[in-house]
């Protein structure tokens, strides 16, 4: 019983393959993808936090775009913005002064190339590493918490506690608790009592990124990557080897960017297409789909082969005839003739007696062609007249009273008598049918 549902499936899903076929499409046209990633940020430089682990640190998020650059897909050119928040907390109880923090927002717009060792894994395979490195400009902002909230200073004492006074300051004092708000401009408060701070806020940034595609489907994947950013600067965290008024070690700052990515591919043609087979072995014979005066029906159709090039025609492939006479506009030489009118091979109106002899040049004869054109004539204007008059008892059959037994009216009468709807033997309707010819 749980077997039956994966055979019906299986019989399903080989019942399609037999209706449609999926092609691959060998150059389809590849548009930007849109990421979306989220992560931590870990600084590293002179005020550092005590740990460093990729699960732990500040939010941030990014947004990219990429594109190939290349036929064979193997690099691709990335466009991202990164924002979130560095911090440090530092603690000494040797050296009261590295007692530092430190807390920033950044934003960061750059570029990187990425390799996605194409020469090695498939398009098509599930995990995919790659690697990458670019250039971004990176804008910051160090803010420090050096007070409370009712404004006292912080001092840190060789104990290990904060207090509103200065350890070598007798007297009492009280202790503080760090409250996290980092309120104070750091390079405006270098500025204000050191003299120094005058630093840029901006920074050029070198991200190295390493990580791995995991394909979900052929529109969208999703990605575990780190980006170590390193830092054309020394002051992010307002801290240098030199122009700041504490003194931190040679070598610029970096940060650590840890992330998973979610990548959509929206815009790009289908690498697939689905082909209908209900009439794939179906060989069709072209000369059905062949126009061969060119007038827009096929030839299977239309009830006037061989119309010259550029005539107008009607649905059914024929010459149009405003007038009606049976002579197509394009031949009329009278484009208004009168409804019922005699007319000549040229639509031109002409006499009963001039169209008579026009039949008689024909050595008495109606080519095929003219037939329907000589009926549409008539129709309407001829009136057949008895050679001899309708007998008494049969004048009641003469439905439309015209002194004629036409061929419709025996038909009707023959009808009405196997339908026991007249009083009349088999005697009397052989001398209607006799009658009918004698006319």
């Amino acid at each position: 019983m749980l077997a039956v549902p994966f055979m019906s499936q299986g019989q399903e899903t080989e019942y399609d393959s037999l209706l449609q076929r999926i092609d691959t499409i060998e150059n389809p046209v590849y548009k930007p993808v849109v990421s979306f990633s989220y992560g931590v940020l870990n600084f590293m430089g002179d005020v550092h936090n005590s740990y460093n682990t990729s699960a732990i640190g500040n939010n941030a998020f990014q947004v990219n775009v990429a594109t190939f650059v290349d036929r064979k897909h193997y690099f691709a050119a990335n466009f991202y913005y990164l924002s979130g928040k560095l911090s440090g907390n530092s603690y000494s109880h040797t050296d009261i002064v590295r007692n530092l923090n430190f807390q920033t927002d950044i934003s960061v717009f750059g570029a990187n190339l990425e390799y996605r060792f194409g020469h090695l894994f498939a398009k098509e395979a599930l995990v995919r590493p790659y690697i990458s490195l670019g250039l971004g400009n990176l804008n910051y902002s160090a803010k420090g918490d050096l007070s409370d909230a009712s404004g006292h200073n912080y001092y840190y004492w060789s104990d290990g506690t904060i207090r509103d006074v200065d350890e070598a300051v007798p007297g009492p004092s009280n202790l503080l608790y760090r409250d996290y708000d980092f309120e104070t401009d750091l390079r405006l408060r270098e500025e204000e009592e050191f003299g120094l701070g005058e630093y840029n806020q901006r920074s050029l940034v070198l991200p190295l990124t390493v990580g791995a595609h995991f394909r979900i489907s052929q529109r969208a994947f999703f990605s575990l990557g780190v980006s170590y950013h390193y830092a054309f600067s020394d002051l992010l965290d307002n801290v240098a080897y030199e122009g700041t008024s504490v003194q931190g070690a040679k070598g610029n700052d970096s940060y650590i960017y840890s992330h998973l990515g979610l990548h959509f591919d929206l815009f790009s043609d289908p690498t697939t297409r689905t082909v209908d087979l209900l009439y794939a072995d179906v060989e069709f014979d072209p000369v059905m789909f062949d126009d061969e005066d060119g007038d827009f029906v096929l030839d299977i159709t239309d009830r006037c082969p061989g119309t010259p090039y550029g005539v107008e025609v009607d649905t059914l492939g024929c010459p149009l005839d405003g007038d009606m006479d049976g002579v197509p506009d394009y031949l009329d030489q009278e484009l208004a003739t009168a409804e019922r009118a005699w007319v000549d091979d040229q639509g031109v109106t002409v006499t009963r007696a001039e169209f008579a002899e026009s039949m008689d040049l024909r050595n008495n004869a109606m080519g095929r062609e003219h037939v329907e054109e000589y009926l549409a004539i008539i129709r309407g204007e001829y009136r057949l007249e008895s050679a001899v008059d309708i007998p008494e008892n049969f004048v009641s059959l003469d439905v439309d009273g015209d002194g004629y037994f036409s061929f419709d009216e025996l038909i009707l009468v023959i009808d009405k008598y196997f339908d026991i709807q007249l009083d009349m033997n088999v005697e009397e309707l052989r001398d209607v049918n006799e009658f009918f010819f004698a006319q």
